[in-house]
């Protein structure tokens, strides 16, 4: 017989909030329960972003951390795998629970799923109460004079900034309430698979620290080591200039009002101009982060869609072969294939590289958008379908803020301003490292003596490049004419 109901009991669904600091849904659970089930499920379901393997890797981890926070205060996390709905009810009946609470997820698949949770979860006279802890504003909150959202990130950010003051995070509880004795089957964490069945994932284990914890230390770093100099540094590959919360950003291991608070406590003691101005630069980047959700909410079609609907008639060109000679990191373009080995091995790729290999993928090879963005979202541990989907669409031409020219990154170029002396190249290219500086970024311009004295061998050492830079730009101008050109032909 399913467990009598109890007014005492609440489960508390942790989803992309995996923390115990500024989590909403927690605070108003333990301020209503006297007793609290912790659950996290992974889902099952048909949604077609479900967590690639890198993010899963990360998922695995931060579980684990998340669970010993909650065993030190007296609870433990209880873990669940199949259809949301159908484990919620489960595990309702099981535990006589009589409230269900969570942080409010906003990609597309989420938002149809928490709706009819909650309507399912109503029927049955359980209270459904949600929180917004991913955002410092929720896209609903923050629309133009007109009442329309934002398409352009300088005036979002621009009526953002005088919110920002009073936006503080919410403190950790000082205490958790109890877990019944009566909570149906948990789990066990390997039970979920979610790690590699092959040991690709050194280089993870090596590069990140998943967890609430793992955060804080970033977060700490960026504070006393990076911020000073983020202005300047934060675009070059070569210097560990930025703060690499991405990740721990995704999966709500720290919340946005959470570094927004430090960075305001942090300049505002120390009293330093540059420091401010730093500090004012982060944030900017923390609210590109918050654009790119707006964006996915009001504009949910995007994350298969061009924004920019003539977009729809680009001549995107099938080619495998080259597909899969950017994912291995083996173009013959420098920058190119050093960005996709960094990511193969670290799950992470700086931002100014992301540009270089996504402008490379859709301009020079003419490949969509999407066959990017999926294997970013296989391979990023900070895979997250607002970011990707902006990243992608920005850089390919179609997306919101793109420029008012079709941009195309030269690879060349912005290697040797990024990467002056070629440390990058080297480290993830170590078949070129022993090029001079002034052919490293484009070995094959190099004269064939200086590549023998260095080793390359083109096409043995290290591949001929696929395309021809000049060339393949020409090529994307024409289709961006086209498009423009069809699109006045039709209107």
């Amino acid at each position: 017989m399913p467990a009598s109901p109890s007014t005492d009991t609440a489960i508390l669904w942790f989803r992309q909030d995996l923390r115990l600091a500024d989590n909403p849904a927690l605070r108003a659970a333990c301020r209503d329960a006297d007793r609290l089930i912790p659950v996290y499920i992974l889902e099952t379901d048909t949604d077609p972003w479900a967590p690639g393997a890198a993010s899963r890797w990360w998922l695995h981890h931060s579980l684990s951390a998340l669970d010993a926070a909650l065993r030190e205060r007296g609870s433990r996390l209880h873990l669940l795998q199949g259809e949301a709905g159908a484990c919620l009810q489960q595990l309702v009946a099981a535990s006589g629970t009589t409230a269900v609470y969570w942080n409010r997820r906003l990609e597309p698949a989420a938002i149809a799923r928490d709706r009819d949770i909650k309507a399912e979860l109503k029927q049955r006279g359980i209270a459904c109460h949600s929180f917004n802890a991913a955002l410092l504003v929720e896209p609903w909150d923050h629309l133009n004079q007109q009442g329309r959202p934002y398409r352009v990130f300088t005036p979002f950010w621009r009526s953002l900034q005088p919110r920002l003051d009073s936006l503080a995070p919410q403190r950790t509880p000082s205490q958790l309430p109890g877990l019944p004795r009566r909570r149906g089957h948990s789990l066990q964490l390997d039970a979920l698979g979610l790690l590699p069945e092959h040991d690709w994932d050194a280089g993870l284990h090596d590069e990140w620290q998943p967890g609430e914890t793992g955060a804080h230390n970033r977060l700490r770093t960026l504070l006393e080591r990076r911020l000073q100099r983020y202005p300047e540094a934060r675009d070059r590959p070569d210097a560990d200039g930025t703060s690499r919360l991405s990740p721990h950003l995704h999966f709500g291991e720290l919340g946005p009002r959470q570094v927004l608070a430090r960075i305001q406590q942090h300049a505002g003691a120390r009293r330093s101009p540059g420091l401010v101005g730093a500090g004012e630069q982060y944030l900017r980047q923390l609210a590109w982060r918050e654009f790119a959700h707006h964006l996915l909410y009001h504009f949910p079609e995007t994350a298969e869609r061009p924004l920019d609907s003539r977009f729809k008639a680009f001549p995107w060109r099938n080619d495998p072969d080259s597909l899969r000679a950017w994912q291995r990191g083996s173009t013959g373009i420098p920058l190119v294939d050093a960005g996709m080995r960094e990511l193969w091995h670290t799950g992470w790729m700086h931002n100014r590289v992301r540009m270089v290999v996504a402008s490379f993928l859709t301009k020079n090879l003419g490949i969509h958008w999407l066959e990017g963005a999926r294997w970013f979202w296989d391979t990023l541990v900070d895979a997250d379908l607002a970011n990707n989907t902006l990243g992608w669409q920005w850089t390919a031409g179609c997306g919101a803020d793109a420029a008012p020219f079709f941009r195309i990154f030269n690879p060349v170029t912005q290697a040797q301003k990024f990467d002056p002396d070629g440390s990058y190249l080297r480290r993830w290219l170590p078949e070129l490292a022993a090029l001079p500086d002034k052919w490293l970024a484009r070995p094959w311009e190099a004269p064939a003596a200086v590549l023998a004295e260095a080793g390359v061998e083109p096409g043995a050492t290290y591949p001929r490049p696929l395309v021809d830079l000049k060339a393949s730009r020409e090529r994307a101008l024409a289709g961006w004419d086209a498009i423009r050109t069809h699109n006045r032909l039709t209107m």
